[in-house]
């Protein structure tokens, strides 16, 4: 035990050492701490979350959407099952412009595991959200070591715009993570251009596939191949530019397989895109040409998706990512614009593939800014650029640990506690904000309480099943079974879909659909949703002291009108 503890503590040393002294460690206890600790602690992490999805998975609540993409789903399988006859999913609203795998592995999934449809369908988004998570950690170990890898996993475990999503954004969480997967392949796959690995292509391939058959902004993806073919071209390209281009063509053709692999999943997975060659760009056009007139908020200003100020997406990203993470991608970006602030020169190879990750993180911002497109829902529609931005976390992150190593070790100790502990803190207000971890804000705007009616909090209405129990206890104490007729129903009405309302309701509570008249009436206070009603407040949903919904008792109100 005391040799073990040697090792330990002497490959702990290591891994604070600058990268250049890492290999003077005695090679036999590598495989116990070291670099290889932190493989380890991912390993560890990536278990916890599974262990968390596993035993949290059913505290989520249905969303607003949730019940109309299970019907998408539904449609397709009856698509292929009728051999096409079925035509139905083409008339649903507009979800012929979405990609259906997702749904339609949900509705198939949901024949064979005796789970309810709608926890099968956050299992299964919770456990793409784990995938997502390790892709990431996998790119940042990839390009930076064992550390980065790490530290981008608990960045982005500790992101409440990534877990609390995980379970109930049963589109843009398998978007995001399908695209992390085809990012970590596509680095891979730069590294040996002109001629890369088969495997690496054909991971690239699916995962673009899968991600294009849930949306199709993964068209992305097919961005970024230039891009990175580009970025990895000989360094004397610009003096034989009949070199570049002989290379550029040589990789290309290497994509081609990824790219057919791509379509063939694209066009079982959404049936729109096969109808048409250019049906997909049509997708993507129609994305800026919405008919729905949704509103959003912004500051206390209320807008529509369609005229939301340019910096909407990015003022959301600052006030709801964890601060670690935002200074950690601030420092990736500043080592590899300025390698002489790091310990030792960045490779070139390092600052091409932080490059190709910074443009995976920025250049949908960018496109979005420029273009002016619609956005509501905070965060909701760029979730696909969490993980990037994780990477360049862990990356920024461990390269500072190594900077403040190469001047003072215990430096670079302190500089781990003060990491450990923000990250700490993160998990902390995860904790205490679950199951709604997703409407978390940082310190930037004052947390959730700053943040409480001026920015989007509970869109999603997930705060329903809460408020029903609520409702339920304010009920049993009041007016208790044994007092009341059998018989007796109360009418609730309330912002946001059906769905998760009758799911949690017993029989006595019945639906309504005019809030006016109803006894109860249940709201968030997103978008002051809960102002609607004057009511007496008969329970609340709160975290962090912060009020999320309200349950209003009507009954008084309603008779005085009567009276009136």
């Amino acid at each position: 035990m005391v040799e073990v503890a040697r090792d330990l503590v002497g490959n702990i040393e290591r891994s604070l050492a600058p990268p250049g002294e890492r290999s003077k460690a005695p090679r036999g206890s590598r495989m116990i701490a070291g670099r290889d600790l932190y493989d380890l602690a991912s390993l560890v992490l990536l278990a916890v979350l599974a262990i968390l999805v596993l035993t949290t998975f059913r505290d989520y609540a249905i969303t607003n959407d949730e019940w109309i993409q299970h019907r998408y789903g539904e449609l397709i399988v009856a698509y292929y099952r009728t051999g096409f006859a079925d035509r139905s999913l083409f008339a649903l609203y507009n979800l012929y412009l979405y990609g259906g795998l997702f749904d339609s592995l949900a509705v198939l999934l949901g024949h064979v595991v005796s789970l309810d449809i709608f926890d099968l369908r956050h299992l299964m988004s919770a456990a793409i959200g784990v995938g997502g998570l390790g892709a990431a950690l996998a790119t940042a170990r990839l390009i930076a070591g064992p550390r980065a890898g790490f530290l981008t996993g608990v960045a982005l475990a500790v992101c409440g715009s990534w877990y609390g999503t995980m379970f109930h954004h049963t589109k843009d969480i398998p978007l995001a993570a399908a695209m992390a997967g085809a990012i970590c392949f596509l680095a891979r796959v730069a590294r040996d251009l002109p001629r890369p690995r088969l495997r690496h292509v054909i991971g690239f391939g699916v995962l673009t596939g899968a991600a294009l058959g849930v949306k199709v902004l993964a068209l992305l993806l097919v961005c970024y191949v230039p891009v990175a073919i580009a970025l990895n071209s000989p360094a004397h390209w610009i003096r034989a530019p009949r070199d570049a281009m002989s290379f550029m063509a040589a990789s290309l053709l290497q994509f081609i397989p990824a790219l057919l692999i791509a379509y063939a999943i694209m066009i079982i997975a959404w049936p729109w895109s096969a109808l048409a060659p250019l049906n997909p760009i049509r997708g993507l056009i129609s994305f800026g040409d919405f008919g729905y007139d949704i509103p959003t908020v912004l500051d206390g200003h209320i807008f529509r998706m369609a005229t939301v100020p340019r910096w909407y997406v990015p003022t959301y990203l600052l006030i709801k990512l964890p601060l670690l993470m935002l200074a950690g991608t601030a420092l990736a970006l500043m080592f590899v614009a300025v390698p002489s602030l790091a310990q030792e020169e960045a490779s070139d190879r390092r600052r091409r593939e932080v490059a190709l990750i910074s443009f995976a993180a920025f250049f949908p911002l960018l496109c979005e800014a420029i273009a002016h497109g619609p956005a509501f829902c905070g965060l909701r529609h760029f979730l696909f650029v969490l993980p990037p931005m994780a990477v360049l976390t862990g990356i920024g992150l461990d390269a500072a640990v190594a900077r403040a190593a190469a001047w003072r070790r215990p430096v670079a100790a302190a500089l781990l506690a003060v990491i450990a502990a923000g990250f700490s803190w993160n998990a902390l207000m995860l904790y205490r904000l679950h199951p709604y971890e997703y409407v978390v804000y940082n310190p930037l705007v004052g947390g959730l309480a700053g943040a409480s009616r001026l920015y989007a909090t509970d869109y999603w209405a997930t705060t329903m099943s809460e408020a029903v129990d609520g409702l339920e206890a304010y009920l049993a104490k009041t007016e208790p079974v044994v007092s009341r007729d059998a018989h007796h129903v109360y009418t609730v009405a309330f912002c946001g879909e059906r769905a998760a309302f009758l799911k949690r309701a017993k029989p006595h509570l019945h639906w309504s659909k005019v809030w006016e008249t109803a006894d109860f009436f249940i709201a968030p206070t997103h978008m002051n949703c809960d102002l609607n009603s004057r009511g007496k407040v008969v329970a609340t949903v709160k975290r962090l002291g912060v009020p999320l919904g309200y349950v209003k008792d009507q009954r008084m109100m309603i008779a005085q009108r009567r009276r009136g």
